[in-house]
């Protein structure tokens, strides 16, 4: 039984869908649409051709040129990649987060979400991002084992051991050698390239923040709110606000 929610809001209604497959991001945001925690809420940060986000409590009743963004409840919901299968089309409803260098298990904001808008692009953009994909895995692999060796390495930065540390390093790099090659080149299914060159999304978030949902109707609406004026951080002049979210 698809749990399916309306978003009434000031432009709309959106009725979207929230995955069975991530069941931590399901039941959060089940508990806060029941209690009202989403009610007279504002979509605070829209970016045309990107998305819109919402979800933030400190957005209630927000004077004009508030700044916003950091509000939530005292916790946050493990990531859930379901990928390839649930990616960043367009529609897609996912889960906003503080960034890697503070979060680098990349967990949930509790309370904050974004609705995908995007864009097209071309195959060989979709290529390059590929590259730049395949880059950042071999990046992370490093930096996670540089942090399992953090007390050797500042052992042998403290005796000043050059050679000690060199070869390390290149021990380390061995390792994440092997491990991204087990882990798989990163690249796009066949699906994401037909969605991401025909309807559009956001590819370069793939992996990096948990899709739990989609919009089922009423992505004109997400459209209408997407194309409205914004201030320089990007909240719109004028309020949009989420109504209500409701079990369907």
């Amino acid at each position: 039984m698809a749990t399916r929610l309306k978003i009434k809001t000031t432009e709309g209604d959106i009725i979207i869908r929230l995955y069975d497959e991530t069941p931590k991001h399901r039941d959060n945001f089940l508990k806060l649409a029941k209690e009202g925690c989403f009610d007279g809420t504002l979509f605070h940060r829209v970016i045309k051709d990107f998305m819109i986000q919402g979800g933030d409590p400190d957005s209630k009743n927000a004077p004009k040129g508030k700044m916003l963004g950091t509000g939530g409840p005292d916790y946050t919901i493990p990531a859930e990649f379901v990928y390839p299968q649930y990616f960043h089309k367009r529609g897609a409803l996912s889960a906003a987060r503080t960034g890697d260098e503070v979060n680098p298990e990349k967990e949930s904001s509790g309370s904050q979400f974004y609705i995908v808008w995007g864009k097209t692009f071309k195959p060989a953009e979709l290529k390059q991002m590929e590259h730049q994909m395949t880059m950042q895995q071999e990046q992370q692999v490093f930096n996670q084992l540089t942090r399992e060796h953090h007390e050797k390495i500042m052992n042998l930065r403290r005796n000043r051991d050059r050679v000690g540390l060199q070869e390390l390093q290149d021990k380390l790099i061995e390792q994440t050698k092997i491990t991204c090659k087990q882990q798989g080149k990163p690249s796009f299914t066949e699906e994401q390239i037909e969605v991401y060159t025909n309807v559009g999304g956001t590819p370069f978030l793939d992996n990096q923040y948990t899709v739990f949902g989609e919009v089922e109707e009423g992505l004109d609406i997400v459209e209408r709110i997407q194309n409205c004026d914004t201030d320089r951080n990007d909240r719109p002049t004028e309020d949009v606000k989420i109504e209500t979210v409701a079990l369907l």
